[in-house]
C-alpha cells in the first residue's frame, strides 16, 4: 500500500516514484537474508549514490540533489518502509555532511563535498563517547594541535557510531580545550593510521549495518580538516543533530507505515467466526488508531521540515516529531504483532523486526526523554 504523498512538485513525484522502484527491486528482497544473517549489503549505498539518493538535501552545485527537506525525508520514508537500517545510515550520512556545508570553508566544499554527496564517500557521525552520550559537553576525545603545524593527533575512544569502520569519513567532534566551548569539529578520514573500530554491537535490531566504536591512538588529521574555528563544535553537532531527527522522525514513520501494511493486508486475509477479523469491530478500531497515527507522525515531521524550508526556526518541531514519530512507530509496530497473534511473534512474518528495529529509534540522535527537555526548554524560551 503506497502512501498518497502531496508532493510540492512533478519533479518531486518522479523521484518519490524512482525511490520506490529503487527500493523495491534493490532493498526489499535482500532486507529478510542481509538482517538474518547480519551481513553488510556490499554494493548497496554506492548504488543509492549513483541515484542520486544521498545527497537530496544539499546544492546541485556540489553534486546533489537541490530538494527542498520535506521531499528528502519522504525519500527517507519510501526507504524505511523497505528497510529501515538502510534508510537510517542514509539520515546519518546525511547528518554527516551537514557539518562541512554549513560550516565548512568554500575551498573544503570543493574539495570534499561532491564526493560525500555523490555517494563516492558514505559518512558516520562520531559524537558519543562510552561515558557521554546525551551530555555532549562531557566529551574526552582530545584533539591536541601539533607545533609543527601539521594537524590534530587524536586520542580516545567514541561509541555508537553507525557505518563505524565502513564509512569513509566521519563528522567527528574531539576536544581541544577543557570547558563546553573546547570542543572542536573534523572531517576525519575514514582509513587514518591510528585509527581502530571494535566489534560490531550485538544489536536488537538494524544488524545489517554496523555500530562500533572507534578508537583513536594518537592518529594525525590534518590541519585543514577541522571544520568551523575551534571551540565551534558542540554548536555545529546541535545544528546537525535537529536535521538529524528529522531523518530518524522520516525513518520512524516509514517503519511504522510498514507495520501498518503488513496488519492490513493480514486483517482482509484472515478470517475468524467466518468473517474477515478487519470486519470485527474490535480489531477494525485497532487498525484505526494505527493509521491516525501514522498520519500524524507524517504530519508532524513535514511541518518541522516546512518551517525548515522556509528559514524558520524548527528546532522545538524538529524535536517533537522525532518524539512523536518514533513512539508512533513503537506502538504500531507491537500492535501489528498483537493483530498478526502468535504469527506475528515468528520470523515468518516481518512485524517482529519491525518492533525490534523501532526500540532504537526513541534512544538514539537524542534520547525521547531529551526531546521533552529541549521541548521544554523551547517553551520556556518562546521564537520569536
Amino acid at each position: 500500500m503506497d502512501v498518497d504523498r502531496l508532493l510540492p512538485t512533478p519533479e518531486a513525484a518522479d523521484l518519490i516514484a524512482l525511490t520506490r522502484e529503487i527500493a523495491d527491486r534493490e532493498l526489499a528482497p535482500r532486507v529478510d537474508a542481509h538482517e538474518a544473517a547480519e551481513s553488510y549489503p556490499e554494493g548497496l549505498f554506492a548504488t543509492l549514490g549513483k541515484a542520486g539518493l544521498l545527497g537530496l538535501a544539499y546544492p546541485e552545485e556540489y553534486g546533489g540533489g537541490g530538494q527542498p527537506y520535506e521531499v528528502y525525508l519522504q525519500v527517507l520514508e519510501e526507504l524505511a518502509a523497505r528497510w529501515a537500517a538502510v534508510a537510517v545510515a542514509t539520515s546519518v550520512h546525511t547528518l554527516a555532511c551537514h557539518p562541512l556545508y554549513a560550516f565548512g570553508t568554500d575551498a573544503q566544499k570543493e574539495r570534499w563535498l561532491p564526493s560525500m554527496l555523490e555517494g563516492r564517500l558514505v559518512g558516520g557521525y562520531s559524537l558519543s563517547e562510552p561515558q557521554a552520550g546525551s551530555d555532549a559537553a562531557a566529551l574526552s576525545c582530545k584533539a591536541e594541535r601539533q607545533e609543527d603545524g601539521s594537524g590534530y593527533r587524536v586520542s580516545g575512544t567514541k561509541a555508537w557510531i553507525t557505518h563505524g569502520g565502513r564509512a569513509g569519513f566521519y563528522a567527528l567532534f574531539a576536544r581541544t580545550a577543557p570547558g563546553s566551548h573546547g570542543v572542536s569539529c573534523f572531517l576525519a578520514p575514514g582509513e587514518a593510521e591510528g585509527l581502530s573500530f571494535g566489534a560490531p554491537e550485538r544489536k536488537m535490531g538494524l544488524q545489517a549495518v554496523p555500530t562500533t566504536s572507534a578508537y583513536w591512538d594518537g592518529a594525525l588529521i590534518e590541519e585543514d580538516r577541522l571544520i568551523g574555528a575551534e571551540g565551534q563544535g558542540l554548536q555545529i553537532a546541535f545544528s546537525a543533530l535537529d536535521n538529524g531527527r528529522l531523518g530518524i522522525a522520516a525513518c520512524a514513520t516509514g517503519l511504522a507505515q510498514a507495520a501498518l501494511n503488513a496488519a492490513v493486508d493480514y486483517a482482509n486475509e484472515r478470517t475468524t467466526f467466518g468473517r474477515r477479523i478487519v470486519d470485527h469491530q474490535g480489531l477494525g478500531f485497532l487498525l484505526a488508531d494505527m493509521a491516525a497515527a501514522v498520519d500524524a507522525a507524517r504530519a508532524t515531521y513535514l511541518d518541522a521540515a516546512r518551517r525548515r524550508d522556509l528559514g524558520r526556526p524548527f528546532s522545538r518541531q524538529a524535536s517533537a516529531a522525532k518524539l512523536i514519530a518514533t513512539d508512533t512507530a513503537m506502538k504500531v509496530t507491537t500492535d501489528a504483532v498483537q493483530v498478526l497473534g502468535g504469527y506475528g511473534y515468528t520470523r515468518d512474518f516481518p512485524v517482529e523486526r519491525y518492533m525490534r528495529e523501532a526500540k532504537i529509534m526513541q534512544i538514539f540522535e537524542g534520547t525521547n526523554q531529551i526531546q521533552r527537555l529541549v521541548i521544554s526548554r523551547g517553551l520556556a524560551r518562546p521564537e520569536k
